[in-house]
């Protein structure tokens, strides 16, 4: 603590960063880790993990053999000038109740109506169910038709099939978020690799072992989506499966929708609500960097009160082993302040047709749940499963509940009979409201 204010009050006497802004961990190439340079002089480490198939002689086969079910993917999402948002859903719509491994059924088309505005007030009015007709104006408001400011109109056929560890043509991406490193992903990455899949972790620009650049505009929202473009590309196979943490989402978000038609499915752990991204005005993290320097143990004395559900020397040593919350003070400054994303709206994840899976822990103070509850609303294809014993970082504190629930996402595939008639097919979607 003394050494960080000593270091921090030199910092402010000589207007230099306290940190040293490099790679906080020097790993050799081998053992799966890579460095990839993205941009002349940026280079981030990455955890590639290829599955050895010798021993899989009908890997061939079960890649040629046709499965999955065909989603009809149709919706209306129109948005008025007074900021209201409404989504209808036209086509197949696969309920968010039937994770579990087991085969998917499709409910009627429905209709969602919520505001733009300001969701986490609206969330305590009541709305409209599934199918309910919007409420009639009041009484002298003037009747006229609503023209919308905004209309955008989805329709497409998506296979969703199972992502088995043989198929060779799957890979798994893990992208993680402000502050941590890909070694927070260790249980994922060993768990998936040994069921053969291919796993594929980078490292953000100033964490873990990438490169630190000196400038602040290295780490706004846009400068690290592009750096998960050129990982994607390099790495991506035929279906690609992402898996983001809190901020990561984000990533994973933009890559689903510039990728549609190579991003298989979709995990979003803690990752928050549909909105557009905007730095605070009055966060802590827009104090001086030298400040920041000053006040690290008490930051990241609170992340790990906030990350985790205990806190006790097991996740201590989490905290240690994931190299989380290890980054310098002028990134965590820069990571904080860019990130700026309009474009990432309600619309923005109306949009997406990629089957997603929504994991948050209970106890996160970072991600209220009902945030992931809005995320599940907007969605077209959603689960959300909350895990009781987590926090954020409920991969670390929950791995063996989480890699079940990836796994069975993974495996999961939509059973979509097209010879029942329209008449039974709905009865069951009545029975379970």
């Amino acid at each position: 603590m003394l050494t960080s204010i000593t270091d921090g009050i030199m910092c402010c006497l000589t207007g230099k960063s306290a940190n040293t802004v490099a790679p906080l961990e020097n790993s050799e190439p081998g053992d799966g880790y890579e460095f990839v340079e993205v941009k002349p002089g940026r280079v981030l480490r990455v955890r590639h993990i290829v599955p050895d198939r010798r021993g899989c002689e009908t890997s061939g086969e079960e890649d040629q053999k046709p499965g999955g079910g065909v989603v009809h993917c149709k919706r209306k999402i129109t948005v008025y000038r007074n900021g209201q948002l409404v989504i209808e859903n036209l086509g197949d719509v696969v309920r968010s109740e039937i994770l579990h491994c087991q085969n998917g059924n499709t409910e009627a088309s429905s209709t969602v109506e919520v505001e733009l505005s300001d969701y986490n007030s609206s969330a305590t009015e009541p709305k409209p169910s599934h199918g309910a007709e919007a409420p009639p104006p009041p009484a002298g408001e003037r009747r006229r038709k609503r023209k919308p400011k905004r209309t955008v109109v989805i329709d497409c056929d998506r296979k969703i099939s199972s992502c088995k560890g043989i198929h060779s043509d799957v890979a798994l991406f893990f992208i993680h978020g402000v502050g941590g490193s890909l070694d927070i992903w260790g249980s994922q990455l060993d768990f998936f690799s040994r069921l053969g899949y291919g796993v594929i972790a980078p490292d953000l620009a100033g964490h873990g072992a990438s490169t630190a650049p000196l400038i602040a505009a290295a780490y706004t929202f846009y400068a690290l989506a592009e750096d998960m473009r050129a990982i994607f590309k390099r790495y991506a196979r035929k279906r690609n499966i992402l898996i983001g943490h809190s901020y990561g989402v984000s990533f994973c978000t933009f890559l689903a929708h510039e990728y549609p038609d190579q991003v298989h499915k979709v995990v979003m752990v803690n990752g928050g609500g549909p909105t557009a991204l905007e730095p605070s005005l009055c966060s802590i993290f827009n104090l001086p960097t030298c400040v920041l320097h000053c006040l690290a143990p008490c930051l990241a004395w609170s992340f790990l009160k906030a990350g985790f559900a205990r806190q006790g020397a097991k996740e201590k040593q989490l905290l240690k082993e994931g190299n989380a919350f290890n980054v310098s003070s002028f990134v965590l400054r820069a990571m904080m302040s860019g990130q700026y994303w309009p474009e990432g709206d309600e619309v923005y994840h109306a949009e997406l047709t990629v089957p997603i899976l929504l994991v948050h822990g209970m106890h996160d103070k970072f991600v209220p749940i009902e945030e992931d509850q809005r995320m599940a609303e907007i969605l077209l294809i959603a689960f959300l499963k909350v895990i009781d014993e987590g926090s954020h970082m409920v991969m670390m504190e929950c791995p063996e509940t989480v890699n079940t629930l990836l796994h069975e996402f993974f495996l999961w595939e939509p059973d979509l009979p097209s010879e029942v008639p329209a008449a039974q097919d709905s009865q069951p979607s009545q029975d379970n409201k």
